[in-house]
């Protein structure tokens, strides 16, 4: 029973109470970039998912057989791996937003989140805890990124998903998108406002 607990900290925790962007404050330079449309947003979060969740069991299983010196240089090699098949994948089925993300598919190899998880939870525990952990901390990402690119799309383009939904009368009304929320500094600005209503919505991560 004890097991199951810590198996549901390890996947739902990352989710808010821990979530590696808002709390931890990692990964902020791809929130930045690939943000301004849902889409690639999508894309990013879901690639990020994948590549960490396998990540996470592959060097768990080898986790005693790397010797420490070079663990680091093998955590790199196993993420490169892996973000190269995404990559593949994404230029084979979904090429225009392949080329959309552009470097920042590559990027995903040196994202702190990656390695951080790798490094201080992957490294230390069985398969099935690094796979939920995983899960748990690529969701928790993808879960700012989403709602980052919905109010930056929205707002700043007026649609969602590449479709229109802020009603044409509205611009006939005089209604005008805000061009600045598909400049990357307006993303730092909708992370910080999340951030600002996580913590005070969570009195326990408020500093003292």
């Amino acid at each position: 029973m004890s097991e199951k607990i810590s198996n549901s900290k390890v996947l739902f925790n990352p989710l808010s109470k821990d979530n590696p962007v808002i709390v931890q404050i990692l990964g902020i330079c791809s929130a930045l970039a690939v943000t301004a449309k849902l889409e690639p947003a999508i894309v990013m979060g879901l690639s990020v998912v994948a590549v960490l969740a396998f990540a996470c069991v592959i060097v768990s299983l080898i986790r005693k057989t790397i010797p420490t010196s070079v663990r680091i240089i093998v955590q790199l090699v196993v993420v490169a791996g892996l973000v190269v098949i995404v990559n593949q994948l994404l230029m084979a089925y979904a090429y225009d937003v392949s080329k959309q993300l552009s470097v920042f598919i590559g990027l995903i190899i040196t994202n702190c989140i990656l390695m951080g998880r790798l490094e201080a939870f992957a490294m230390g525990n069985k398969p099935w805890p690094a796979f939920l952990d995983g899960v748990g901390n690529g969701l928790g990402y993808a879960i700012i990124l989403v709602i980052v690119a919905f109010f930056r799309e929205l707002l700043g383009s007026g649609t969602l998903l590449g479709y229109q939904v802020v009603p044409q009368c509205f611009y006939d009304a005089g209604y005008a998108n805000n061009g600045l929320m598909i400049l990357p500094p307006m993303a730092l600005i909708v992370v910080s406002c999340i951030i600002w209503v996580h913590r005070s919505r969570n009195k326990d991560l408020q500093e003292s």
